[in-house]
């Protein structure tokens, strides 16, 4: 039974200023809460982990190499650029 101190407690915890009008609702929901977790426990574990939903192992596609744009057409739009390269701010 989760008590409206426990409330109180995991209202301060979680920075949450909380009446005392709603200690009581909020005390019945957080029992409601771990009754769940109850019936969660009683689930059978024995179940192997899913760890993608799809049984697809590495599906790419093949690298092909396309169409280029050329060193000038790839900097038309550069808002700076430099001995044919983009020129941008230092980032440390």
């Amino acid at each position: 039974m989760i008590t409206r101190e426990d409330v109180r407690r995991v209202g301060w915890l979680s920075r949450i200023e909380l009446e005392d009008s709603e200690l009581d609702e909020y005390s019945r929901k957080m029992g409601l809460v771990l009754e769940y977790f109850g019936v969660l426990d009683e689930v059978g574990g024995d179940v192997d982990p899913t760890y993608h939903v799809l049984e697809i192992d590495n599906v790419f596609r093949d690298d092909v190499a396309g169409e280029m744009l050329s060193q000038g057409d790839a900097l038309l739009n550069a808002r700076e650029k430099r001995d044919g390269y983009f020129k941008s701010a230092r980032i440390v």
